[in-house]
């Protein structure tokens, strides 16, 4: 057996359980093939408990350890570092609790926070120099750590709860689906629903629309003086929030 072959039936063995390719590595290392295993899956257990702490206290041991059990067997890693394996998990999360979605948003909850904390840096704008700024012309530029995602359920007072360790809400469905934010600022990871028009109006500044086209967008959306005066109170929001890095 040549070293390729031999590395492709290892990984076939770790990743598969391929009893085919522990039978070409051969009986003799059978004991050890199993340790490694065992190692294995250790590792991404562990891992997926560390990247998912609130989903675990949600859905309790029995739950969490069948469900990680499950992530396993149908997704190897895909990266050179341990850390990018939770990165799948919130979407097992969802195919397996369909009826109970609070349980997904915890976990996307839970990724994104951590994504955010390791993200990139970029220094949010100075509000001193805002008096300068030509509105009919700029452009803002938001937080690179910046992730949206809209809720169908309470799972931001289940996590704040959880990380409290303050008793949860029960789990229950919202009237209609509100779009919840996460971002750094400075480094605190952070988040909050978003107000009425705020997840059309950062994907609009996403997209590199000007804030005068936010405005008109809201205007279409609120009538002409709340819209005007919600886009006023956006801007200082996300500057409060430290969202905006920048104006072009």
């Amino acid at each position: 057996m040549s070293l390729l072959a031999m590395q492709r039936d290892f990984r076939a063995w770790l990743s598969e359980s391929s009893e085919d390719a522990a039978a070409r590595i051969g009986d003799g290392a059978r004991s050890g093939l199993e340790i490694y295993h065992n190692n294995y899956r250790a590792a991404l257990t562990n891992c997926l408990a560390e990247a998912f702490e609130r989903v675990h206290l949600w859905v309790g041991d029995e739950r969490f350890w069948s469900t990680t059990a499950a992530h396993i067997d149908v997704t190897p890693p895909h990266a050179w570092t341990l850390d990018a394996y939770a990165r799948d998990f919130p979407e097992t999360l969802d195919l397996l609790f369909r009826d109970d979605p609070e349980i997904a948003e915890l976990g996307w909850l839970d990724l994104t926070l951590s994504e955010a904390f390791v993200g990139p840096d970029a220094a949010s704008v100075d509000p001193a120099g805002l008096g300068e700024v030509d509105w009919d012309t700029a452009v803002l530029r938001l937080s690179p750590t910046l992730a949206t995602k809209d809720f169908r359920s309470n799972a931001a007072a289940i996590w704040s709860a959880l990380s409290t360790g303050e008793m949860p809400p029960a789990a229950r469905l919202l009237p209609e689906p509100v779009t919840m934010l996460v971002w750094r600022n400075e480094l605190m990871p952070r988040f909050r629903t978003a107000e009425p028009g705020e997840a059309m109006a950062i994907a609009l500044a996403r997209s590199g629309a000007g804030f005068a086209a936010i405005c008109v967008a809201m205007i279409d959306l609120l009538g002409e003086e709340g819209g005007v005066a919600a886009a006023g109170q956006l801007l200082g929001r996300w500057i409060g929030d430290g969202l905006v890095v920048g104006i072009d």
